[in-house]
């Protein structure tokens, strides 16, 4: 009896530690980096402010607009005075919290479209933080569409 109980505490022992290291999940800072979207056209830099998170367009695949030959301007921008405004440093991700294992109750800018969306982000598999799922939506999350963005650094 005395052995089994050894062998318990000690096989308690080897597994302790690794049950912590699975208990710490992600952390809110997993997010920070550059990441590549699924169009393959713009890098976006992840960062933080304060508590909050956000991400800026540093990088288009054709930063100069083949109609004009200078560089895009966010022409799909609902806002007139923002329609000329260049497309590199665009805002897109803004005001994002971490709870748990996600990054919520921001929003997401489509330059693109010249909409913005309520968001939210997490890791697909937390085993692999190269990996980001965005869920822009209007309302509730079921109305929306998903992208995934891969790390670049």
């Amino acid at each position: 009896m005395k052995k089994m109980s050894m062998l318990i505490a000690l096989v308690g022992m080897m597994i302790s530690p690794l049950m912590q290291v699975q208990a710490q999940g992600v952390v809110a800072d997993d997010i920070l980096g550059v990441w590549l979207n699924e169009d393959k056209d713009a890098h976006i830099d992840v960062y933080k402010e304060g508590d909050k998170f956000y991400g800026k367009i540093i990088w288009l695949g054709i930063p100069i607009d083949p109609d004009t030959g200078k560089p895009k301007l966010d022409k799909h921008n609902p806002d007139p005075a923002l329609k000329t405004r260049p497309s590199l440093g665009i805002l897109l991700l803004t005001d994002f919290v971490f709870d748990e294992d996600e990054w919520e109750d921001g929003d997401i800018y489509d330059p693109k479209s010249g909409k913005t969306y309520s968001c939210y982000m997490e890791f697909p598999d937390e085993d692999n933080l190269d990996n980001l799922k965005i869920r822009g939506y209007i309302g509730f999350s079921l109305l929306g569409r998903t992208t995934y963005w891969t790390r670049v650094k």
